[in-house]
């Protein structure tokens, strides 16, 4: 199996349902992430948002990304409990992953217990160090400052 980096894009934090989220896609050359798929993914992020949790910001990232194929994957990370992530995911066009067809802008939610692939985990390694540094180290969470620290975009994989 060939092995390569994608592209890691930051398009900067939006706020749904209440909560502010750092955005994360990720693409290829061959197979880009389109507006109509972005537009399609985003439509469904308010569904895979938990209530927020009393005692933590209301904060998390979510990853946008295109496979090589005929799926698109939008993960949704949201901080609870102070220092726990919660995942949930929507898939379109990946009929392996039960999508009903293979239209990358059909998401559904995905009820299995994935938390991501190597390319999508980079950015959780990323955002786990943020949130100490930000959010739990600090005497007062820095929420903003948090928001503002993102991984940085270009290659992500390896």
């Amino acid at each position: 199996m060939a092995f390569r980096d994608k592209t890691l894009r930051v398009p900067g934090p939006t706020t749904v349902a209440g909560r502010q989220l750092k955005r994360y896609h990720i693409d290829q050359p061959e197979v880009p992430l389109t507006p109509e798929v972005e537009r399609a993914a985003y439509a469904v992020l308010p569904d895979l948002l938990p209530p927020a949790h009393p005692t933590t910001p209301p904060a998390g990232w979510v990853v946008l990304h295109r496979g090589a194929d005929t799926g698109a994957y939008l993960l949704a990370y949201t901080w609870f409990w102070d220092n726990v992530v919660r995942c949930r995911i929507a898939v379109a066009g990946q009929p392996a992953l039960d999508c009903p067809d293979d239209d990358p802008t059909h998401f559904v939610p995905l009820d299995r217990l994935e938390v991501g692939c190597v390319w999508e985990l980079g950015v959780l390694e990323h955002e786990r160090v943020a949130w100490v540094r930000h959010v739990l180290a600090p005497d007062r969470p820095d929420l903003a400052g948090y928001l503002a620290d993102s991984r940085a975009e270009g290659p992500v994989g390896r």
